[in-house]
């Protein structure tokens, strides 16, 4: 199982992890906000993520690190 890792206090809510999430377990957080004022990405089942990392790939601000 692979885990991930979200730097939500980095996180500018651009939506491109969402994107680019293959099994649509990537959100925007609807209910939190960081400091810097944006709504952070969040994964919304860990144990079905398999670790493919696009997430992190796609991610311009290195905030996602997937551990398998």
């Amino acid at each position: 199982m692979a885990k991930l890792t979200f730097r939500t206090d980095r996180c500018k809510g651009c939506g491109l992890c969402v994107a680019a999430c293959p099994k649509g377990l990537i959100a925007i957080a609807k209910d939190k906000i960081n400091q810097k004022g944006h709504h952070p990405a969040e994964l919304t089942d860990p144990d079905a993520c398999v670790g493919c990392a696009s997430c992190a790939t796609m991610c311009p601000d290195c905030i996602i690190e997937v551990e398998r």
